[in-house]
This record gives structure tokens, C-alpha cells and sequence, in this order.
């Protein structure tokens, strides 16, 4: 180890990776992930000293990496005084409790990595709940593992714990504690549903992405705001939306928390209610990082877990960020031509943020409806819905009738039908006016 090196790490805790590759997962790839898994560690708080690769079609039962391998773990952890190892799987209870006793050292599979950054990360009432549910759901099959140099003393990664709820705690326990934490969450998305139903006028987009691809520097550019963002991975773990005017349309953009590969299923479980945001919304903004090496990879990550959150079928902009750190612009050109309908920007240098505006503005008007209507002048409930929810072109009144044009969102015109159908309208009172004549 070098004296740099050192000295980096002299406050920090120190890391093994550990990982495979095989029929699945080339080399290469298997390389990408563990610089992935020690952005994760560090983040957590970690300084990775030793990356080790072992070349397995499947993991090994017992050991994940075989015993010999797992013996060069130890020596690697021994050389670099290295406090824990993280493994870029999930482990099963066996294998994780064969590793600790080959190492005598802390274990730690991908979930558990990530859910501790979690806790970290989580400063809100209902992050905090989310978050301890995810980690009770991901302990209680694990509590018969060999955890008694894990002391809540010792401190580090993979040691912020649920609370009170320590891992000694019986299976009986932490199940009451999770169906406590399922009725407040229950209670917390019964309030943001009321929230969200004083917001369901307006257009609602969302940011969608892999972890880190500057989603809320996005924000902050579109929205003219001060979100919080950082060059770390989930700096978000809250929903956050704010307004901004597209030809005074009013449209809500709302910030969700970023994606990542293999993100534990609890916590996609558990975070439902902040994820509402992304299922509600009528458009998804889904950002890349357009300078990763990994790109194609996690725009695959990105649209699997819309497909686990019922989402896929949104109508989705991409938008391929950081084009500042791009070192040619062939690359621009090949993905423009992969991906005719995407947007290149910078959202710290504040480059195409025009083209995103236009491309909803786009997206906007596509979904408008240009409309003549004649409504009794009984019916006057009907006029003010329009007037609520459409752009009121032009409106003449009679003894009988109130003529309108207008443009309507699609969204609002099944109501629209309904209302008439319940006054003393007939069906032929409807006319399409072609662009809006």
C-alpha cells in the first residue's frame, strides 16, 4: 500500500471487494461493477484497499467464491487491515456466516450495502420508516448468522440498524415492529395521496435514472431552484417536486430516487409511496449519464424497474446529461442516431435545456384536444369545468345555449363527456375543430 494512499484512509474504514464473473458476466463488465460497488462504499463512508475477481459460472454454496479464493480474501484483508468485505451478490445466511468465520471479519453482501446507505441517507420521517421496513425485511431471514463481533459498539458500514430494533432480536419482535411500520406507512401514503390530489390539475413529469446521473442538477437548471445534489450516489432518497411554466402551462416536475443495479426488492417494496411520483406521472424526463462507459447498461436497469413499478408504458424523453465531459462528439452522434427522440444536456453548464422545453412543449401538445361546444344554459357547471382545466378560445351566449371553443388536455376530457352526458346535451353537441378553427 502506498503512503497516499494511507493517509487517505487513515480516518476511513477500510474495504475489500469481492466479485465473479462467468457465463453471465464477462471480465470487463465484472471490473465496471466492482468500481460501481466501491462508488457504493464510498459513499457509505469506506475506502476500498483491495479488489478481488474470481472466475466461477455460479457461486459456490457454501463460500460464494470457493475456499481457496476465500483463504486469499483473508490474506488480502490481513495485508491491508481492512475491516470488512463486500461481496458485489447478495449472500445467502450460510454463506455469509462461512466467510465470517474463514475472515473474522464483517460481511456484507450488495443489498446490505445499499440499505445502509440508506439509513445514512434518509433525514425524513417517512424515508426513515421506509427504510427501517426495507432493513427488518432484509434481516429477519438472516438472524441465525454469527453476529457477535457486529456489536452496535463497534460502528462502521453495514452497522446502522433499524432503530431500536437490534439484530439480536427474535423473529416475534421484528415482525410486530414491521406491521407497525406498514401502518405508518399506510398512514403516510393516505397523505401524500391527499397532496397529490391538490396537484392533479396541473402536468406532472417526472426525473427517472440510474443513481448519479444528475437528475436533480437537472432539476435545479429546469426549475431555476436549489434542490440538493451531489456528485454521490442517492443523494435523493425523497420525492421533492417543483413548479416551472411552459407557454403558461403550469407542469409539476418531481424528483424521485435514483435506480441502481440488483436495488434490493424491499426497498423498491418499501418505497412505493415515494415512487407514486413516477407512476402518477403523465411524462418521464429518464436521464442518462451519457459520459458512463455503462450507459446501455443502466438505461436496461432503468426501464426493468419501470417494469416492476407498472410504469413502462409512460411516455418517456431521454435525456443523455454531462455532455461536457464527452471527449468526442462521434459519440453524440451515434447515440442521436440510436436514439432519434433523445435530448443532449448539460445540467450543470445549463447546455439544451431549451431543447427539453421544447420537447415537452411537444409532448404538451400532442395531448391537447381543440373542441366547439355547445352547452345548454342550464348546464353552467359544465362552462366552469372548462374554464377550470381548458384554454377558453372563444364563447358566445344565447337565450339557450353557451358556445365555446377551446383546447382541452386529454387527460380531462372523459370528465368533460361524462358532465355533458349528465346534462340535457346531446351527443352531437360535440365537434373536433381541426387545429383549433
Amino acid at each position: 500500500m502506498n503512503n497516499d494512499l494511507k493517509t487517505n484512509i487513515s480516518d476511513k474504514e477500510r474495504v475489500v471487494l469481492v466479485g465473479i464473473y462467468g457465463t453471465e458476466t464477462d471480465k470487463k463488465q465484472a471490473e465496471e461493477y466492482l468500481s460501481e460497488l466501491e462508488l457504493l462504499a464510498d459513499t457509505a463512508g469506506g475506502v476500498t484497499v483491495e479488489k478481488i475477481l474470481q472466475h466461477k459460472s455460479r457461486p459456490d454454496v457454501s463460500t460464494y467464491v470457493g475456499k481457496g479464493k476465500l483463504n486469499e480474501v483473508r490474506k488480502s484483508m490481513k495485508e491491508y487491515s481492512a475491516d470488512l468485505v463486500i461481496f458485489d451478490d447478495d449472500l445467502t445466511p450460510t454463506q455469509a456466516r462461512n466467510i465470517e468465520k474463514v475472515t473474522e471479519s464483517k460481511v456484507l453482501d450488495r443489498s446490505g450495502l445499499i440499505l445502509d446507505i440508506f439509513a445514512s441517507r434518509a433525514k425524513t420521517s417517512a424515508a426513515k420508516t421506509q427504510v427501517e421496513l426495507a432493513q427488518l425485511q432484509y434481516l429477519l431471514p438472516r438472524l441465525t448468522r454469527y453476529w457477535t463481533h457486529l456489536s452496535r459498539q463497534k460502528g462502521g458500514i453495514g452497522t446502522k440498524g433499524p432503530g431500536e430494533t437490534q439484530i439480536e432480536t427474535d423473529r416475534r419482535l421484528i415482525g410486530r415492529r414491521i406491521s407497525v411500520l406498514k401502518k405508518k406507512l399506510e398512514k403516510l401514503d393516505l397523505q401524500r395521496r391527499l397532496q397529490r390530489q391538490g396537484r392533479e390539475d396541473s402536468l406532472r413529469v417526472a426525473l427517472v435514472g440510474y443513481t448519479n446521473a444528475g437528475k436533480s442538477s437537472l432539476m435545479n437548471a429546469i426549475t431555476d431552484t436549489s434542490v440538493f445534489a451531489e456528485n454521490r450516489l442517492f443523494a435523493t432518497l425523497d420525492a421533492t417536486v417543483r413548479r416551472f411554466d411552459i407557454d403558461q402551462e403550469e407542469v409539476l416536475l418531481s424528483d424521485t430516487v435514483g435506480f441502481i443495479r440488483k436495488l434490493p426488492h424491499n426497498l423498491v417494496e418499501s418505497f412505493k409511496s415515494t415512487l407514486d411520483e413516477i407512476r402518477e406521472a403523465d411524462l418521464l424526463l429518464h436521464v442518462v449519464d451519457v459520459s458512463s462507459e455503462l450507459k446501455e447498461d443502466y438505461i436496461h436497469t432503468v426501464n426493468e424497474t419501470l417494469k416492476e413499478l407498472e410504469s413502462e408504458q409512460k411516455p418517456v424523453i431521454i435525456v443523455f446529461n454531462k455532455v461536457d465531459l464527452l471527449a468526442s462528439s462521434q459519440d453524440l452522434t451515434e447515440l442521436r442516431d440510436d436514439y432519434p427522440n433523445s435530448v443532449f444536456v448539460s445540467a450543470i453548464r445549463g447546455i439544451g435545456l431549451e431543447e427539453i422545453y421544447a420537447e415537452i412543449k411537444k409532448w404538451v401538445e400532442r395531448n391537447y384536444l381543440y373542441r366547439k361546444i355547445v352547452i345548454p344554459i342550464t348546464s353552467y357547471n359544465v362552462v366552469s369545468f372548462l374554464h377550470d382545466v381548458a384554454e377558453v378560445e372563444h364563447e358566445t351566449y344565447d337565450e339557450e345555449f353557451v358556445r365555446l371553443k377551446c383546447r382541452i388536455h386529454e387527460k380531462y376530457y372523459g370528465k368533460l363527456i361524462e358532465l355533458l352526458r349528465k346534462s340535457d346535451a346531446k351527443e352531437e353537441v360535440l365537434e373536433k375543430v381541426n387545429g383549433g378553427g
